[in-house]
């Protein structure tokens, strides 16, 4: 299944899992969805600034911000974000985190 391309002039970052492009949008609702899970967005930015994220709220953010999930897990996420290693996915993270900084421009 194709998608378009991750759009950064949105905030959008592309993750790649299975071999295939997946775009990942900080809406405001998957940003609500994350912070229900995983507490205050803010702090979770002040954890991944001193280098306190864990890996399992990296890939509840990456999931709550995939604009298509389907066929895809989150444990099919967490797979994708351990063979690209922490510095593969680095970009998206930044671009995630400092979209919840930023907000759109």
């Amino acid at each position: 299944m194709s998608q378009a391309a991750a759009n950064p002039w949105r905030g959008e970052a592309s993750l790649n899992i299975n071999g295939q492009p997946h775009v990942l949008r900080p809406s405001f609702a998957a940003l609500v969805a994350a912070e229900d899970e995983l507490g205050p967005l803010f702090a979770l930015v002040e954890r991944a600034a001193a280098g306190q994220l864990r890996l399992a709220e990296l890939v509840a953010l990456f999931w709550h911000c995939l604009t298509n999930k389907d066929g895809l897990t989150r444990d099919g996420v967490g797979q994708a974000v351990m063979a690209q290693g922490l510095s593969g996915v680095a970009p998206a993270l930044k671009a995630l985190l400092g979209q919840i900084l930023q907000g759109a421009g």
